[in-house]
């Protein structure tokens, strides 16, 4: 399995590196059975994240040929307060340090990205995976209607006004998309993608190594339905 981490500008770094630490211990103790690389839609180049001007470097472009998962991170930056209006409009002016998290995460609708993501959607043999703020990036791009998931608590109500079902669990499991909730929540999903795709005695092995016991049920729309408590 072959996961490409996609970087944008303002990217969240801990939804970026927790992640590929995982998949990439995993791939180490699979021995190769998972691999996993930092891209990009413009190509190898630093990209500079919300979080203090931290950059990483995306290895290469992203390659629905290549690639049999994408994920994609949330972005750092202000939250703001209810109500607030951004200074500039999505995808005007340039990118800046201390934006709005909505304006960095609408700022990749006027990239490739969106076409991309519609066709990796498309695909059923890509999955896509997302933390925190990324399941919004696909929910604004019209990519969610009527899929189950998750995001960090703030933006659960924008995943309903987009169409999404949201859900309020740590990770969910709607087949061939998998999101997770807050930043923290991508190591958990990490090591759910290990398991699910690689099995359970690596995930553990990992889950042991870096001395992390995840958290909360992975929701699936599966069996009875609860009722009221």
């Amino acid at each position: 399995m072959h996961v490409q981490v996609v970087l944008f500008d303002g990217f969240d770094p801990l939804d970026v590196v927790a992640p590929y630490e995982v998949l990439y211990a995993g791939g180490t103790a699979s021995g190769g059975a998972v691999t996993v690389e930092l891209v990009s839609m413009e190509g190898p180049r630093e990209v500079v994240s919300g979080t203090g001007g931290l950059t990483l470097r995306a290895a290469g472009p992203l390659d629905l040929e290549r690639a049999d998962m994408l994920l994609i991170p949330g972005a750092s930056g202000r939250v703001g307060e209810p109500g607030e209006v951004p200074e500039q409009e999505v995808g005007a002016g340039a990118w800046k340090q201390d934006e709005l998290i909505p304006v960095l995460l609408g700022r990749t609708l006027t990239t490739g990205l969106p076409a991309l993501l519609k066709l990796a959607m498309q695909d059923p043999d890509i999955t896509v995976a997302t933390v925190c703020g990324g399941s919004l990036v696909l929910a604004m791009a019209g990519l969610l209607e009527g899929r189950h998931a998750t995001t960090h608590h703030m933006g659960l109500d924008m995943l309903d006004a987009t169409g999404a079902h949201a859900v309020r669990a740590r990770i969910v499991d709607d087949g061939d998309l998998i999101t997770g909730a807050g930043v923290t929540s991508g190591l958990d999903l990490g090591l759910y993608l290990l398991e699910r795709e690689v099995g359970p005695r690596v995930a553990h092995a990992i889950e042991e190594l870096f001395s992390h016991e995840r958290r909360g049920t992975v929701w699936r729309a599966q069996g009875p339905t609860p009722t009221s408590f």
